[in-house]
Parts: C-alpha cells; sequence; structure tokens
C-alpha cells in the first residue's frame, strides 16, 4: 500500500486511508487542434464481435474506500476495506496500529463505543457499500496481532528505547520511528506494548459477527476476504511485532489457518491471497526479500528459502500448497490469486506530470499484457502481470481467479492519468482479470472518476461498457488503444478508442457485428477539451462497418452500436478435453463436440494461451473433434483450450482447460528452449531457456545463427551481439553461475521479413546443446528477480 504521511490526530484520523497528496486541478496536455483536417493519420482499429469472446467480470471496476456519492454515482461492483493499517485492525475496540506509516501507534476511529463492535468504522463501511449496491472486500488480520487499545502505545518509545531518527513531534513525541540517529534499526521491542495476539479464532469471531449483523456472504453479506495485506513486507511495515520476513513455510501455514476460519465462519465467502506488494512477490517470499536486502549480490540470484524449498519461486510454490490442501481436505480455501502492482517506473505512480512522464504513463500500460514491452524500471524484463497470473494459476491451482486489489497509475487529477485509469481498466476486462481495486480513489470531479463512468455510467442513466468482450485491435496501442465488449441486457457492441497522444488522429475503423449493422452508433467522449463533463456528440454513420473518424488528442471516446434486428448465436463450448499419447514434444487431446448456434460448425481451434489473444496450435474440421499438436517443449506444462468456430466466423467461448506436461527430452550437456511469445509480421519477442547438464558452468557464452534476415533489436538478460546471422549472447554477471540442473532464460526482440523460422541449432560454451520444440510459448518468459529499487513504489 502507498501512503502519504501526514498528521494524524490522536482521535484518529484514520492513516488507513491515506494516500497521495492534495488533489490538483486537472490537468490538460497541449491544446487540441480543432478541424479534422490538422489531425495526423492514425493507426487502423478492427473490432470483431464474432470472435475473442469472453465474460468481463465487473468486479474489475472496483475501488480502495470509494466516496459514497461517487460509488453511488458509478454503481460500484466492489469496495475495499485494506491497506497497512487493516493487518493490525481491533474490530472489537475500533482501532488499529499504523506500523511504519505512523509511527508504530494504537490509534483508533472516532465511533460511539457503547455498543461495539456494533457501529465501528468497519461496520461504517459495509453500512455504506449496502447503501450504494456494493459488494465488499474486508482485509482481515493474518499477521498474528492485533491492536491492544485505543491510543494505548506505539512500538518504540523514545522514553524506553532511546533516541530516534524521526518522532510524532506534534502529537506523540514519545513515539519514534525505531530507527536509531545514524539510521540503524532498533531490536529487541516488546511487541505487547501495542498489540495483543490475535490468531484464527479472533478472524473467525469476526466473520461470524458480520455474518449474524449483515448476512452470509450467499445472502447479501460480506462476500469477500483478503488475508492480510502485503505479508511480504511485514518485516517493514509491521516490524514492531513481525522484524522477521515471512517466510513460505508461514505464509502456508498462515494462509491454511486463516483461510479455514473464514470458511468455517461462512462457507460461501471467497478468499483472496497471498495479497503481495508488486512483481517481486511473484518470486520472492517476504524472509527472502528482507534477507537480500540485507545481504545483496547473488542472493537475489539464489535467494536461501526458495533454495530450501526446491528453487521454487514463491507464487507457483505457494498456489501449489493451497492446491495441496484441497486435495487432502476436499474443499478449497482459495478463491483468488490476489497480488498488488504499482507501475516501478520513475514518478508513474505518484503525482509527477511532466511531459516525458506522462508518455512514460501512458505507454507503461502494456506492462499487464505486452510481451514485447520491456519494463523501464530496475526490473528491466517483460512482465505480463496478467497473463504472467494466469499461467502460474493454470500451472499450479486451475480453478483460482485472479485478481488485483491495489493498482494505481498515478495522476488521477489529470487528463493523462484519467487516459492511463481508462487503458487499464480496458486491459482487465480483455486479459480476463476476475477482480481489481484501485487504491486511493479519485475525487468525483478528477479525470480518473471519468474514466470510471465511461465504463460504468457513460450516459449519467446507467449506460455500461459490455459485460462480454469480443475481439478489438489497434495496429499501434501506444497511440490509440482500444477494447470492445458485447452488453448482455440488450446486445449493443460497446466500443473504447483512447487517443495517447498530444495531437488529433484520424484513423480506419472496422467493425463486423454478431448482427446486421445499423446505420449509426451513438458517440460518448471525454477528454482534455472538457475535462469535467463526458460529451454527447452526433452520432457517427457507420457505413456498413467500415467508417473513418478523428479522435482527439488526450480523449476516451466510446461507440454503442445498437444491435441489429436479427440476433444471433455463436456455438457453445465444446466440452473439456482429455489428453493421450502425450510425448516430449507433442500430445493428441480429444473433446466432446460443441452445439451449433445460429450457423453451422466449421471448426476446432486449440490453444496454449488465451484465445483472445494468442494464435492457435492446430486447427481441425467440424467433424473432427480430436487433434494432436507438435513443436512442444519437453517437460513444460501447458495449459490447452479449445474453441469451437462457426461459418459466419463465430467463435465459442474456450472449453475448459486441461494442464498437460510434456515428457522429457532427450539429453545432451545442455538443453535450450527457443520460444515466441509474439509476432507481428515484421517483428517479435522470444525468449531462450538454457539448461545446464552437465558440470557446474561460471560464466557462459551462448551461440545461434538465423534461419532468415531476423535482427536482434533489444535483448536483456545477458549482452547481445550480432554478426549477420550470428548472434552471440554474454552472461550478464548475475546470472553467470549455472550449476548442474540449473536453467536460466533470456530474451530479446527481433526484426524481420519474409518468414521468421526458429533457429534449429545453439551452443553453449562451444558445446551443440539439444534444442526443444519451438511452438508458441506455454507461458509468459519466467520471471527474473532482482533487487527493487530503494524507493520501490507499494
Amino acid at each position: 500500500m502507498r501512503t502519504t504521511h501526514k498528521a494524524v490526530a490522536v482521535a484518529a484520523v484514520a492513516v488507513l486511508l491515506a494516500g497521495a497528496g492534495a488533489a490538483q486541478a486537472a490537468g490538460t496536455g497541449p491544446a487540441r487542434s480543432a478541424r479534422a483536417a490538422d489531425a495526423t493519420a492514425g493507426p487502423a482499429i478492427t473490432v470483431d464481435a464474432t470472435s475473442g469472446r469472453h465474460a468481463i467480470d465487473p468486479h474489475i471496476y472496483g475501488m480502495n474506500f470509494p466516496d459514497e456519492a461517487l460509488a453511488k454515482d458509478l454503481r460500484l461492483p466492489i469496495g475495499r476495506w485494506g491497506g497497512n493499517a487493516t493487518s493490525r485492525y481491533n474490530y472489537m475496540l475500533d482501532s488499529y496500529n499504523a506500523g511504519a506509516d505512523w509511527y508504530f501507534e494504537d490509534l483508533h476511529y472516532s465511533n460511539d463505543t457503547a455498543a461495539l463492535p456494533a457501529g465501528s468504522q468497519a461496520d461504517k463501511f459495509v453500512d455504506q457499500n449496502h447503501r450504494t449496491g456494493t459488494d465488499t472486500l474486508m482485509t482481515v488480520p493474518m499477521i498474528g496481532w492485533t491492536a491492544a487499545g485505543r491510543d494505548a502505545g506505539c512500538g518504540f518509545s523514545v522514553a524506553k528505547y532511546g533516541p530516534q531518527q524521526d518522532t510524532d513531534a506534534q502529537w506523540r513525541p514519545d513515539c519514534g520511528n525505531g530507527k536509531k540517529p545514524d539510521g540503524t534499526l532498533i531490536t529487541g521491542n516488546d511487541p505487547a506494548e501495542t498489540s495483543t495476539p490475535a490468531g484464527p479464532d479472533f478472524v473467525k469471531g469476526w466473520v461470524q459477527y458480520l455474518d449474524s449483523t449483515y448476512g452470509t456472504a450467499g445472502s447479501g453479506g460480506v462476500g469477500f476476504y483478503d488475508l492480510d495485506n502485503e505479508p511480504d513486507l511485514w518485516s517493514s511495515t509491521h516490524r514492531d511485532v513481525h522484524p522477521t520476513g515471512a517466510g513460505y513455510d508461514e505464509m502456508r501455514d498462515s494462509t491454511y489457518a486463516t483461510a479455514a476460519a473464514v470458511k468455517a465462519a461462512d462457507p460461501a465467502a471467497q478468499t483472496l491471497g497471498p495479497v503481495g506488494w508488486g512483481f517481486n512477490s511473484l518470486i520472492y517470499s517476504g524472509l527472502d526479500q528482507q534477507v537480500c536486502g540485507q545481504q545483496g549480490g547473488s542472493c537475489w540470484s539464489n535467494p536461501p528459502d526458495a533454495a530450501a524449498h526446491g528453487g521454487v519461486q514463491f507464487a507457483p510454490w505457494y498456489l501449489q500448497q493451497m492446491k495441496a490442501y484441497e486435495q487432502a481436505h476436499g474443499r478449497r480455501i482459495l478463491d483468488y490469486f490476489d497480488e498488488h502492482l504499482y507501475p516501478q517506473q520513475s514518478g508513474v505512480s505518484g503525482g509527477a506530470d511532466d511531459a516525458a512522464t506522462q508518455a512514460l504513463r501512458l505507454r507503461s500500460t502494456r506492462q499487464l499484457w505486452d510481451p514485447s514491452y520491456v519494463d523501464e524500471s530496475w526490473i528491466n524484463q517483460p512482465i505480463q502481470f496478467v497473463p504472467r497470473m494466469r499461467s502460474l494459476v493454470d500451472q499450479n491451482y486451475p480453478g483460482t481467479k485472479l485478481a488485483v486489489s491495489e493498482y494505481n497509475w498515478g495522476a488521477l487529477d489529470h487528463v493523462d492519468g484519467g487516459l492511463a485509469e481508462a487503458d487499464v481498466l480496458g486491459i482487465f476486462g480483455r486479459e480476463g482479470l476476475d477482480l481489481a481495486t484501485l487504491w486511493s480513489p479519485p475525487k468525483a470531479t478528477d479525470p480518473g472518476a471519468y474514466a470510471f463512468r465511461m465504463f460504468l455510467n457513460y450516459d449519467g442513466q446507467g449506460g455500461t461498457f459490455g459485460d462480454t468482450s469480443v475481439r478489438a485491435a489497434s495496429a499501434d496501442q501506444d497511440k490509440l488503444s482500444v477494447y470492445a465488449a458485447e452488453r448482455s441486457s440488450d446486445h449493443a457492441t460497446t466500443v473504447m478508442v483512447i487517443n495517447k497522444t498530444t495531437g488529433d488522429l484520424t484513423a480506419p475503423v472496422s467493425v463486423t457485428g454478431g448482427t446486421a449493422l445499423p446505420a449509426a452508433a451513438q458517440v460518448y467522449r471525454y477528454g482534455q477539451a472538457d475535462s469535467t463533463a463526458i460529451q454527447h456528440p452526433a452520432d457517427q454513420p457507420l457505413g456498413g462497418g467500415s467508417f473513418t473518424a478523428t479522435f482527439p488528442a488526450y480523449s476516451i471516446t466510446e461507440y454503442v452500436i445498437p444491435a441489429g434486428s436479427a440476433q444471433v448465436t455463436p456455438p457453445s463450448a465444446p466440452g473439456a478435453p482429455t489428453a493421450s499419447a502425450t510425448g516430449a514434444d507433442r500430445v493428441t487431446l480429444t473433446w466432446p463436440a460443441a452445439t451449433p448456434g445460429t450457423s453451422p460448425l466449421a471448426d476446432y481451434r486449440v490453444y496454449a494461451g488465451d484465445p483472445a489473444t494468442t494464435a492457435p496450435l492446430a486447427t481441425v474440421p467440424a467433424s473432427t473433434t480430436t487433434a494432436t499438436v507438435t513443436g512442444l517443449t519437453p517437460a513444460t506444462a501447458y495449459t490447452f483450450r479449445v474453441v469451437a468456430t462457426d461459418t459466419a466466423g463465430r467463435s465459442s467461448p474456450p472449453s475448459a482447460p486441461l494442464q498437460v506436461t510434456t515428457g522429457p527430452a532427450a539429453t545432451s550437456g545442455c538443453t535450450v528452449a527457443y520460444r515466441l511469445s509474439s509476432d507481428w509480421g515484421v517483428g517479435f519477442t522470444a525468449s531462450v531457456t538454457i539448461t545446464n547438464q552437465a558440470a557446474p558452468v561460471n560464466g557462459w557464452n551462448l551461440g545461434f545463427t538465423f534461419a532468415g534476415n531476423q535482427q536482434v533489436t533489444q535483448g536483456w538478460s545477458g549482452s547481445w551481439s550480432q554478426t549477420g546471422a550470428a548472434v552471440t549472447v554474454k552472461d550478464a554477471g548475475w546470472n553467470a553461475s549455472l550449476p548442474s540442473g540449473a536453467s536460466t532464460t533470456i530474451g530479446f526482440n527481433g526484426s524481420y521479413s519474409g518468414t521468421n523460422t526458429a533457429p534449429s541449432t545453439f551452443t553453449l560454451n562451444g558445446t551443440t546443446c539439444t534444442t526443444a520444440g519451438s511452438a508458441a510459448a506455454a507461458a509468459p518468459t519466467p520471471a527474473v528477480g532482482h533487487a527493487p529499487a530503494h524507493d520501490a513504489p507499494h
């Protein structure tokens, strides 16, 4: 949780609600041209309402601590009670410990104490959500402690622990920040000075109270529970009671106990975990983050807690343990895989709004999905955050939903921040996220609030973006990003186009509808031309599905295309596939047939990624319900889905996923897997995974030769050079050591013309390696851990 320190009255102005500093007036970019004749040619936009179809969960449009009037205006689907202060919130006393956000002080809310726990601040939060028709995501403590009293004390008393670097001079001068004047940490404090033990029974009691007050999750009560907040940072944010980072085993055991307590009190309640702070939370436990932060160097490439758990990164290990619990006990205790994400690029998640930061903010949303976008921060690799989360779930605990319960792209009080927020919401829907809640919500007059209105109430009458995502593409998402969806209530197709540039763009638009298109679409627009309201310009003639439009600089345009008179239906989803004849590079899949919709079935398509964003690995006629997929990588987990298409080009929803692990490859001294993760005709992104199967290597050079005219344009995780078609990659230092059986993954962006054939031969330090399959990547490039920046946003 990102916080801003500010004075807090002893009567407790909630640190829980602290967010960015005072909002500035909505900003504007450069003045836009008023005439289409002045506009620059923009990228082509295509929308196909017959394909790429999947449901959009309305819970992606959520906020932490929303303002009541704004929540009512938006018909906000979900609101979260979260942040650092919720880790030690005591529902019995209506108090909390602020942790490192405010001198480790016990604070309380100014509510009537006579009837507690009734009437607490948490109750008021649920009451507000009931009034606005908003579902509640409540954070419950898992740290093992809760505030012992109301203003009872602070974790590091100056009188007891000596002079400190900083104190709460205005309100409680005896309360320090727990750091000596030289910056070293004070240790050995007594947690009982502020807190009292609170385990699973405490959580169970709170859920039972909420059930008795508001009803169970299945009858309109609190439906969702976050299992604490950013536990991998407890050793920093709550180090007065949890000075040692939370390790693999503690996170497993605490999740088992706390989630089971929630389910025991309310079996219908949904739980979310592990609620980590960001990208590194996928890789490291809190203990490894703490230890490697202290040791530095090679610790980040060989963290000790991971090494004690088979070298498996934290997120996949955690999901595997949740799956193991269900297998052992016959019930699921984790419903959502929840991680936070704050962009790490300099200034983006804050209030900075100079021209360079605006451009960086608007292109950095690509880290949510784009395999060709190398994160412009200390992370310095493709993130693909939502596809990466889905891949982790598919491979380790299928059926778990995806959540991002905190994120913020910054500058919500400026137009560029509003555009970025709209872009993020569009990505969440297209990529199939299941739940998201913005941290530190905007004011109702901020551009960030208008971004939500464009999806939830664009006309002031409850008009919404569609709830079934359909295929939409832009030739350049950095200039014009586009999202489209069909609305189930009236089958209208809604198309959102975001001009992320500072100039007007005129672009061709092609729309393929599920029905005959009407003559015109309604148009709604928000942007810098008027940052105080959503405009309703004249209708856009559709020209039979092909038209040209000018999109003003820094604007969001939404087209609402009414359904035609003849309603049509796509095929049903094929049945769940099964696997047979699984080899090192192939597998045969068989599935029950789909049911045709309006038109006859044409074919079936097999995917190893998201059918909405990846190409099929195999296509067979509708008369066949089996396919053999070849070119796979040995000893690799794939998640397959099957989609049916009809003779009119309409696609079914995807089948249930099937996870298959290919067999082992014949081994030499090394194995190389070359994976093409994205290809757009003139350029591509690829990864190369090197596995050493011989004696340990300390320093390596990889060599390979392209079969065509491919050129490496950007590489990462190694030093890249190319002479003609021959490519050489030297280790990056931190990944120089390859013990026997160890792997490392490097990647690059490339350009080409003609065909893009994968290299067939690789050498490692002169030794020819066994080459694995070259089918589409089974998952995003494996994450590589690094030390975070000292001031990494969270």
